[in-house]
This record gives structure tokens, sequence and C-alpha cells, in this order.
């Protein structure tokens, strides 16, 4: 059990950095990758009431993290980690060049903070 949370640990670790990185980027290191254009930004799905890419994002962050840290006294600091982490990252994009601050952006990183921990709270309380 231990090596499955170090792994968990490392990648979550991992994509952390990575999606800062991408975060803080000013342009789409996505759409020059796959679309050798840094002003596209690639869409997994269409957008709902908030962004789908950035709910996405922190579901598979949040998924991690808790995979990460389940077992640990760091929980609640993952926690808030993560809601400060998904609000901060967006409002950096007012000073970033090439990027804008966007509320749907915003609520889909929240939201998919959100979902994560509810259903993670839900599941350790009746389950």
């Amino acid at each position: 059990m231990k090596k499955i949370n170090t792994v968990f640990l490392a990648t979550f670790h991992f994509i952390n950095l990575i999606l800062i990185i991408f975060y803080l980027y000013p342009g789409s290191i996505a759409g020059c990758v796959f679309y050798k254009d840094c002003t596209v930004q690639p869409q997994i799905t269409g957008d709902f009431l908030v962004s789908s890419n950035h709910f996405y994002t922190f579901i598979f962050l949040s998924l991690l993290g808790l995979l990460a840290y389940h077992n640990t006294k760091k929980i609640n600091f993952l926690i808030k980690y993560l809601f400060f982490i998904s609000i901060i990252l967006e409002f950096f994009h007012i000073m970033i060049p090439n990027r804008k601050f966007e509320f749907s952006d915003l609520f889909g990183n929240i939201l998919g903070v959100l979902l994560v921990i509810i259903i993670y709270k839900f599941k350790k309380k009746y389950v």
C-alpha cells in the first residue's frame, strides 16, 4: 500500500507542477503542440455553464491529491491547497500576456475541486 501512495504522491506533485507551468505560460502550450498555434486552446468537450477543460483538469488533480494523501493528517491542508490553487491560478491570468481571466474558468476550477471533495467526504462518512 505504501508503494501505491508513493506513486500517487509523485504523480500528484508532477501533475501539479505541469499544471502551474501550463497556467502561467503566456499562450497555450497544448495549442503549440497539437495545432502548431500557441493562440488556440484545444477543447476536450464543449463548455457547459463552466469551462469543461478547467473542470476536468481540477477533477483529475483533486483526485490524484486525495489518492496520495487520503490516509494522512495532511488531507485538510490538501483540500485548502486545492481550493487556493484553483482560484489563484485563474487570477494570475489578469497579469499574464495573451491570457485573460474568465469567471467560467474560475468556476470550472472550483467546481472540479468541490465535486471530488464532496464525493470523498460522502464516501468517507457513509461507505
